[in-house]
């Protein structure tokens, strides 16, 4: 079993490179929308997101601060984006479906790379807006 676990991972890591094609928009909404999906990289816990209705997304980085946003796809380079509340500008990434879950390559750094680590059973913990006296 401990020499299967490497392989595993590896194969899943692996898998984007031996699909045929990255998630489409209808896909990824059907995989997505209603759940919270807890997201690592590198070995290490990233962040997550609650998938809303009307393609709308809850970002965080586990800090208590969440971004409203929304996300769309783009067809033509076959990925979907992102737009925060914080920053205008779209931030998009190519999605596979993988045996262990989601993995997602942000577009024009491959070396970026956010794999799913599991489904949160609630919404994320968000803080209310920052107020100052």
């Amino acid at each position: 079993m401990i020499r299967a676990l490497p392989l595993c991972a590896l194969l899943t890591l692996a898998a984007p490179a031996l699909a045929l094609d990255p998630m489409t928009g209808p896909e990824f909404d059907a995989y997505v929308t209603g759940r919270t999906l807890m997201y690592g990289t590198g070995g290490d816990p990233y962040g997550g997101e609650d998938y809303l209705p009307g393609r709308k997304v809850r970002w965080s980085f586990l800090d208590g601060r969440c971004l409203e946003g929304r996300w769309y796809e783009n067809a033509e380079a076959g990925s979907i984006c992102f737009v925060y509340s914080d920053n205008p500008a779209p931030v998009c990434w190519t999605f596979y479906e993988t045996p262990g879950g989601l993995t997602a390559y942000l577009d024009g750094d491959a070396g970026q790379v956010l794999y799913e680590t599991g489904v949160a059973d609630k919404p994320l913990f968000c803080l209310g807006p920052e107020v100052g006296v």
